[in-house]
């Protein structure tokens, strides 16, 4: 069976939830074909290249893409935050998967693991969608008790 769990919220109107990398159990396509049928409207991956190689998803954008699903690769280090030129690219998609949430539409947001990364990306979008950060932390931890993994990506987080 796969270790691919969906751990999802309801946000803004819509469904935002956190998982692992596809393929990180050794099953990428079935976790692929679980990814596709919770019909996604966005993806974020936050993992690096590297990552997505080593785990068999390295085609995950296309993969997504060939099924209807937009992708966007923001790809972090492990227990890292985004360097600051990648700030333009988080508020582009950070705009759309907002948009999605609000037409009612479901986000996935994606790490190795489905922790630190996803969690600090999915607190500071749900804090840009008007949440309280303490309320918010404290409903994305109800379903992904280790979401948020470090003061860093916390720091970052709380920036929304």
């Amino acid at each position: 069976m796969s270790e691919f769990v969906i751990h999802a919220l309801p946000v803004a109107g819509g469904i935002l939830a956190l998982a692992p990398l596809p393929g990180r159990g050794g099953a990428y396509a079935e976790d692929l074909a679980h990814l596709k049928d919770w019909k996604p409207a966005l993806v974020l991956s936050l993992t690096t290249e590297a990552e997505m190689a080593a785990h068999e998803a390295a085609n995950l954008g296309p993969h997504l893409q060939d099924a209807g699903t937009r992708w966007a690769h923001l790809p972090v280090p492990d227990y890292g935050t985004p360097e600051a030129e990648q700030e333009e690219l988080w508020h582009e998609t950070s705009r759309s998967a907002l948009a999605a949430l609000q037409g009612g539409g479901r986000v996935l947001i994606h790490c190795k693991g489905g922790c630190g990364r996803s969690g600090m990306a999915a607190l500071r979008m749900m804090i840009e969608a008007g949440e309280d950060p303490k309320e918010a932390l404290r409903r994305l931890r109800s379903v992904r008790p280790c979401a948020v993994e470090t003061e860093g990506q916390m720091a970052w987080a709380l920036r929304g």
